[in-house]
C-alpha cells in the first residue's frame, strides 16, 4: 500500500523513495529508469511484461508530463490487462483502491 505521494517522493510500506519505481505485488523496483524519460515504452517495462496481472497503474507524474505509447496500450488490451494511467496522484488512489481487490502493478513516474 502506498502511503503518500508528494512530488519527488512516496512513501511505500514504511519506505521513503525519491526516484521513480514499480510495486509489484511481492517487492518493489526502485530506481526505475526509462529509455526516454518521459516516454512510457513496452522495453521500459521488461520486468513488468513477464508477470501474472490483471491491472497495470501508471502515474505519469505529477503534471501528467509522461505520455503511455501506443505498444503499452496494445500489450495490454492483447493480454486482457487493465491499464489506468493517470497523474500520480490520481493512480496512487486507483493502485491503493485495485491492489486490494486484484493483482496490480503500478509503475510511477514521481516527477514533471
Amino acid at each position: 500500500m502506498i502511503e503518500s505521494y508528494s512530488f519527488g517522493q512516496m512513501v511505500v510500506e514504511g519506505r521513503t523513495f525519491s526516484a521513480d519505481l514499480i510495486i509489484f505485488p511481492d517487492r518493489i523496483k526502485d530506481s526505475w529508469w526509462r529509455k526516454s524519460g518521459h516516454r512510457l515504452c513496452l522495453e521500459d517495462l521488461q520486468d513488468v511484461v513477464k508477470e501474472d496481472f490483471e491491472v497495470l497503474v501508471v502515474g505519469t507524474g505529477f503534471y501528467g508530463i509522461m505520455k503511455v505509447e501506443d505498444d503499452v496500450k496494445k500489450f495490454a488490451r492483447s493480454k486482457g490487462i487493465n491499464l489506468v494511467a493517470e497523474k500520480t496522484k490520481e493512480a496512487v488512489s486507483v493502485f491503493n483502491e485495485l491492489s486490494a481487490k486484484k493483482k496490480t502493478i503500478g509503475a510511477f513516474h514521481l516527477t514533471c
